[in-house]
């Protein structure tokens, strides 16, 4: 069975903390670089097919900027 996860970023939400990033296993998350209206340069899915849909980074960022969905 292969299942399908995907991370979405809300970039206008993000202020670019990096706890998303620090905390997850396979390294799926970055810092990118583009800035969102306030400045903050936001993160992005720059593994999106090395994720497993654990959903730590959602569950870590204070400001619910991150979704993960996951289909089987």
């Amino acid at each position: 069975m292969n299942e399908l996860a995907e991370v979405r970023v809300f970039g206008e939400k993000c202020k670019s903390c990096g706890l998303c990033v620090a905390v997850c296993p396979r390294q799926v998350l970055a810092i990118g670089d583009k800035a969102n209206s306030r400045g903050y340069y936001t993160v992005v899915a720059a593994d999106q097919e090395n994720c497993a849909g654990c959903a730590l980074c959602g569950l870590m960022c204070p400001d619910i900027a991150l979704e993960v969905y996951k289909e089987s």
